[in-house]
């Protein structure tokens, strides 16, 4: 199985930006776990601040399952949203935090309603729970 990760803005931080929220571990770092635990699939990665370079690449139509972390760009981007719901292949939406215990703005996702599943608020972790639920 092709597995495709997404992340969006500011993600490419990870490491670095406030590790009291997102952890100290950098996502290039967490990938090769990730890899070494599912050595059976193919896993993917793509993280990108822009917008429309996101959805280019979703539009690639390379994988067979997409985990997406939209950074930012879940709480407003209906042309994200719209991508998604136009692949008809398994979507997770991840986020490293419990987005319901963050600011007002960020309890909302315009994208989620065009996955098929949420994991928010398990670190790091939720991209491994992510995988195994395509499983």
């Amino acid at each position: 199985m092709k597995v495709l990760i997404i992340n969006g803005p500011n993600l490419n931080l990870l490491g670095t930006r406030e590790p009291e929220i997102y952890g100290s571990i950098s996502m290039e770092t967490y990938l090769e776990t990730l890899k070494s635990e599912f050595s059976s699939y193919e896993l993917k990665y793509y993280q990108s601040n822009i917008e429309g370079e996101l959805i280019n690449r979703l539009q690639e139509d390379d994988f067979d399952a997409v985990v997406i972390n939209p950074g930012a760009f879940t709480h407003y981007s209906y042309a994200i949203a719209d991508c998604l719901k136009n692949i008809r292949k398994p979507k997770v939406e991840v986020h490293i935090s419990n987005i319901y215990k963050r600011e007002e703005f960020r309890q909302k996702s315009v994208t989620a309603a065009n996955t098929d599943a949420v994991l928010s608020g398990f670190g790091m972790d939720g991209y491994r729970l992510a995988i195994v639920s395509l499983q």
